[in-house]
């Protein structure tokens, strides 16, 4: 198994094999303070022919923060994470620490989850869970941690395929905690999840940027960003329509009281 695999789903197109060599590498995340920002994103641009899916798109994002990518579906979310990822080839620079990360190596910080996928399908969840935690050397407990975090034991004999939506996510996100990169994209983190598991679900990802997790999240609903992100970057039609706190927004717009949703009519 290749040590340098970076997302769910390159990781589940290889065959399940529990002998499979774990990488040489240091399972816990990188959390040593640094000035300024960790992962810098600058003038990201893609285009599809006469189609620009992202233009110049520039943020910046802190160690141990929860940044919020806001907009509405076709808006750019998926295509900008993917491009940060490394997974699909854009104009722009990443920076990691303040130095050039070239596409070939964010694999080495950055660990993407999509959206709508079930890994090894056929399999059940412990198995699933087992071989990623062999893959990245991590141990049983953090195994059980992320069962408990994501309350997967009621499936874990269950085969993948059979899982429901909320479970599936539920697998998807314990396998990314399981991963050992300080930085991780999620795409609609909240899907599949009713009000009640949403807020649960929040609590989880708000414990691990308190334990130095840094986390990008592509959300198109609002009120599931306003309950999780520190910070905000509004996109629409694939270009930056504001970014930073919910009080920062406010005052760019002017309205003291507004909820995310009245800053993003207001800026688009």
């Amino acid at each position: 198994m290749d040590g340098a695999l970076h997302t769910i789903s390159r990781l589940a197109s290889a065959p399940l094999d529990m002998t499979a060599p774990a990488p040489a590498r240091d399972c816990r995340p990188d959390v040593r303070p640094v000035p300024g920002p960790l992962l810098d994103i600058v003038a990201l641009t893609k285009r599809y022919r006469d189609q620009v899916a992202l233009a110049d798109v520039s943020f910046a994002v802190g160690a141990g923060e929860v940044v919020g990518i806001i907009g509405p579906n076709g808006a750019g979310k998926t295509t900008l994470l993917e491009a940060i990822a490394g997974v699909l080839p854009a104009d722009g620079e990443v920076a990691w620490r303040g130095a050039p990360l070239p596409q070939s190596r964010r694999r080495e910080v950055v660990f993407y989850l999509p959206d709508g996928i079930r890994p090894y399908d056929q399999q059940p969840v412990a198995r699933v869970l087992k071989f990623f935690a062999a893959v990245y050397r991590r141990p049983d407990s953090a195994v059980a941690d992320a069962i408990a975090a994501l309350s997967l034991a009621p499936v874990l004999r269950k085969p993948v395929q059979s899982l429901s939506k909320g479970y599936a996510r539920r697998l998807i996100l314990a396998l990314g905690f399981l991963a050992p990169h300080p930085v991780l994209l999620m795409d609609e983190p909240f899907d599949g999840f009713d009000l009640r598991q949403t807020r649960a679900i929040a609590q989880v990802l708000r414990r691990a940027a308190g334990e130095g997790r840094t986390l990008a999240l592509a959300i198109h609903q609002l009120a599931d960003a306003e309950r999780v992100c520190d910070r905000f970057v509004l996109l629409a039609d694939g270009r930056v329509r504001g970014c930073g706190t919910l009080a920062e927004l406010r005052a760019r717009v002017d309205l003291p009281d507004a909820g995310l949703e009245d800053i993003f009519l207001a800026l688009t």
